[in-house]
């Protein structure tokens, strides 16, 4: 399994704004949950602490493989969805990892 966790800060010169912004990405990423490949679990999480250096968007997904993460990159409805966010994001942070396995000693 593969971990893929995206946070964004989004554009706007309001807080109203902002918010828009991060409730359109969140719909346009639960949109395309079912279509696809290998990709166990999405959830789109919204920043409540306030502080200033905190991101306004997270998103957490779960893949089966490495290959299902690198064939969403370029699945078409993830371009969809990144050419219909445009320029709602001004920072992007990324980190894809696997989780935790304890070593065998036996």
């Amino acid at each position: 399994m593969i971990k893929h966790i995206v946070m964004w800060n989004m554009a706007g010169d309001t807080a109203e704004e902002r918010i828009r912004a991060a409730e359109h990405l969140r719909a346009r990423f639960e949109e395309i949950r079912e279509e696809i490949p290998g990709l166990l679990h999405l959830e789109v999480g919204f920043d409540h602490s306030g502080v200033d250096y905190a991101c306004d968007v997270v998103l957490y997904t779960e893949f089966d493989s490495q290959e299902a993460l690198d064939a969403y990159a370029t699945h078409p409805a993830h371009l969809r969805v990144k050419d219909a966010l445009g320029a709602s994001r001004i920072a992007r942070h990324q980190v894809d990892y696997r989780p935790y396995q304890r070593l065998n000693h036996d």
